[in-house]
């Protein structure tokens, strides 16, 4: 019972503390909200360059050309060999009528090429297999799966080119592109909550200062130090609560603003479908970094300048 009571003390003190320094509660408040606003919309941005990264990936594939002479026996042998397989997940054939039909879809505006293809007596276009893998990591192995069986005397004979090597590096370049965006962004956000963490922390410091006579008087009468600390400790949670619900409250409207744009640039990601849908997500982190932050910053502030 005596330590409820204790408790209740703790946090009514700090409450009051909260209130009664307005200016440096308003001034920490301040800190922290920039602060979690840039580790929100660091959050956001790597959410976007993650679904443009699935996107693309998605489009991935291993097109076997088949030369246009291939047999369909041939091409039944060699899409039987990548069914076997482990690492195929599906299989597409697209026959040589099909691959004239897509290629005059693709250059219906351009008429020069339309007009020299007519001019052909015969479909110069081969068939091709579409292979997708389980994952992209096992793409490469499928592709040289593919090229051992080019250069063999079997049905791979009838293979023209692989195109793979020529997707698999410009997806590799995007996935350097965003692990090195994604290390930006949390250097960023590291300098931020230390930034943030000092001002807190010499906020806090002046709100100590201003109430040393009653913390001297507590030590006088035997306070314990976690009694001392606690109202320090508990406004800074207080500035961690404002701050987050701040941050989580201009978040709608701002994403909501975003929203079409986002949706017209990275496709089909919308920075405020994304985030409505993972709002208990941006709830806990956002809350949690906002009070660890504030309490953090408290406790170091009463640890170090108070030598209690």
């Amino acid at each position: 019972m005596a330590l409820w009571i204790n408790i209740q003390r703790v946090a009514r003190y700090g409450l009051i503390g909260f209130v009664r320094n307005a200016f440096v509660s308003l001034s920490a408040v301040l800190v922290m909200t920039i602060t979690l606003f840039v580790v929100s919309g660091i959050m956001l941005s790597n959410a976007a360059l993650e679904a443009t990264l699935k996107q693309l990936t998605d489009k991935v594939d291993v097109t076997v050309y088949f030369q246009t002479d291939a047999s369909q026996d041939q091409i039944a042998q060699v899409q039987k060999m990548l069914t076997a397989l482990p690492e195929v997940a599906s299989i597409a054939f697209v026959s040589r009528d099909q691959a004239l039909a897509l290629f005059r879809e693709r250059h219906k505006s351009d008429q020069l090429t339309l007009q020299a293809l007519d001019e052909l007596s015969d479909n110069p276009l081969g068939a091709s297999l579409e292979v997708r893998a389980k994952q992209t990591s096992q793409y490469e192995s499928i592709a040289q799966f593919l090229e051992t069986q080019q250069k063999s005397d079997g049905a791979g004979s009838a293979i023209d080119h692989v195109n793979f090597f020529r997707n698999k590096g410009a997806i590799d370049q995007l996935t350097k592109v965003i692990d090195a965006s994604q290390r930006v962004g949390f250097a960023v956000a590291l300098v931020l909550v230390l930034s943030s963490l000092l001002i807190a922390f010499n906020t806090i410091r002046l709100a100590i200062y201003t109430s040393r006579d009653e913390i001297g008087v507590m030590n006088l009468v035997g306070a314990s130090h976690w009694y001392v600390r606690g109202p320090f400790v508990m406004s800074g949670v207080l500035y961690g609560v404002v701050s987050s619900l701040l941050v989580l409250l201009l978040l709608y409207p701002v994403t909501a603003w975003l929203g079409p744009a986002s949706g017209r640039f990275f496709g089909s990601f919308n920075v405020f479908t994304y985030f409505v849908e993972h709002f208990p997500h941006f709830f806990a982190v956002i809350s949690s970094s906002g009070v660890a932050l504030g309490a953090l910053s408290s406790y170091l502030a009463v640890r170090r300048y108070l030598r209690i």
